[in-house]
């Protein structure tokens, strides 16, 4: 899943496709750097972000969509408003990823449930602004578990049609970079015990700039902590992640081809029959 950022605030790549052309363009080059949908946002989700008007969202977002699909591109939209769902699945979108997981539009489960699409229910506990201070587990794993199992109960409660849900950790989202580390060591557990595909959004996030820091340095900047990156997005694809939403696609392409390669091989030694993650577990 490649990030296209329509937003002058992003943490990564802030205002390089603001412009609908220059959005739409990047969402194309995406595609032949090997990514399977594109994911377009037009809110920044960065620690201490504050939300955008909802028209002004609505128009980032929409023309970006319309023009990707026209293109024959996979289309994601990364929203917490259903009003930009709904018109951005209008427009073209066939999976809504909502990094609130449905809490922060009470209308958000009625529109997917309607539009039958698939939908991300991400682990969430409080919007941009302050989510650092919700930062408290005692056991990371086990309550991102528990939490995420409730909501997916909640949006199929809903109307949201059990078979369409995938499932993102949060990382990132109220956890520091030491409950990051313990998620991506615990993909296996969650995606056994959710049994439903699995989103990984590793990509540039703070805590790979901490692990890059090391123990003299300071954090990287974001946009150089790439093959960081596609080191976690070949740990998710050994442990069998539905995608890996990343700013950079071409590193992370290859890294899956990579562990499918090993996977395969060592599949292969035991006589077995061994199918990529892309076709066991399709969501789109």
């Amino acid at each position: 899943m490649g990030v296209v950022n329509v937003t002058p605030d992003s943490f990564s790549d802030g205002g390089r496709w603001f412009d609908t052309d220059a959005a739409v363009k990047r969402g194309l080059d995406l595609v032949v750097e090997g990514a399977d949908l594109v994911d377009v946002g037009g809110e920044s989700t960065r620690p201490g972000a504050t939300r955008v008007p909802e028209d002004e969202e609505l128009r980032r977002v929409v023309p970006v969509v319309r023009g990707l699909a026209a293109e024959g591109v996979v289309v994601s939209v990364d929203t917490m408003r259903a009003s930009v769902a709904e018109a951005a699945v209008a427009a073209g979108a066939v999976l809504v990823n909502d990094v609130s997981g449905g809490l922060a539009d009470p209308a958000m489960v009625p529109v997917v449930a309607t539009a039958g699409v698939p939908f991300v229910v991400m682990h969430w506990r409080g919007f941009s602004e302050d989510m650092n201070r919700r930062a408290v587990y005692a056991d990371v794993v086990g309550e991102v578990l528990a939490e995420l199992a409730e909501r997916m109960d909640a949006v199929v409660a809903g109307g949201i049609d059990p078979d369409r849900l995938v499932v993102d950790p949060g990382l990132g989202f109220a956890k520091a970079a030491d409950h990051d580390l313990q998620l991506v060591a615990g993909l296996a557990r969650l995606r056994a015990e959710l049994g439903r595909p699995m989103l990984v959004a590793a990509s540039r996030k703070r805590f790979l700039g901490r692990v890059l820091a090391g123990r003299a340095g300071s954090p990287p900047p974001a946009r150089e902590r790439d093959a960081a990156t596609a080191a976690v997005t070949a740990l998710a694809a050994r442990e069998g992640a539905w995608a890996v939403r990343v700013h950079e696609v071409r590193a992370s392409a290859d890294a899956v081809r990579v562990a499918r390669a090993v996977e395969g091989a060592g599949a292969g030694a035991a006589g077995a029959d061994v199918t990529g993650a892309r076709g066991a577990e399709g969501a789109v």
